[in-house]
């Protein structure tokens, strides 16, 4: 018996099973519970009245901005708007699916493709966004480069109202609808970047993004 298979048999020993594998029996009573998908106890706040307001609220708890454009033609204004205000570059890396806007009519030099570390501004969208925590999901995928919403300074987000969902339950629900087995990587961003890792000061920025910045299209 190897050391992993004695671990294991002590352990279902402990609970009053025998030998170092499960039985058929059990690996289905498993298969079946996460078939299920339970959902625990929640907060009562977890479920706000309003959530494009509570998302707005979380938003500027966690030091995300926001902001709105009239639609998704609005939003290369918008973002030269932000960039003009934080006396950034008018200049960015967008995911493919963005790269079909009027970047050159709001004067911004928007390139498609990956993030590269001389990059100060990257543009993408998101799979959905969480009202209960201000919190954006991202997902990897071709069309969707992770470094371009991780490696540069500021990082925009757009998000359409219609994929706000209320809860983290509702944000894995919406996945395994729509996607079914998840993707290489899936990732939440709540903020700016930060860590308290020395002598508990916050950092801002330390393993990612200075700034996050969210624009809501209808």
């Amino acid at each position: 018996m190897s050391a992993r298979e004695n671990i294991l048999a002590r352990i279902r020993k402990a609970h009053g099973r025998s030998g170092a594998a499960p039985t058929d029996a059990e690996l289905e009573q498993v298969r079946a519970h996460i078939a299920r998908h339970e959902v625990g106890p929640q907060p009562s706040i977890a479920r706000p009245a309003d959530p494009l307001l509570h998302f707005r609220a979380e938003c500027d708890r966690v030091g995300t901005t926001h902001s709105e454009a009239a639609g998704p033609a609005g939003v290369p204004r918008e973002v030269a708007r932000y960039l003009e205000a934080n006396e950034l570059p008018r200049e960015a890396v967008v995911w493919p699916d963005l790269a079909g806007l009027d970047w050159a009519a709001a004067g911004i030099d928007a390139q498609s493709r990956p993030a590269r570390g001389e990059d100060r501004t990257g543009i993408t969208g998101c799979f959905c966004a969480i009202a209960e925590t201000g919190t954006l999901l991202l997902l990897s995928g071709e069309r969707m480069p992770k470094v371009t919403a991780l490696l540069p300074e500021t990082h925009i987000a757009v998000v359409p109202r219609s994929r706000l969902v209320a809860t983290l339950e509702d944000a894995f629900a919406l996945l395994r609808r729509e996607k079914g087995e998840l993707p290489r990587s899936t990732w939440f961003v709540s903020g700016p970047s930060r860590t308290a890792d020395i002598e508990q000061t916050i950092v801002i920025g330390a393993h990612g993004p200075y700034r996050t910045h969210v624009i809501l299209v209808p």
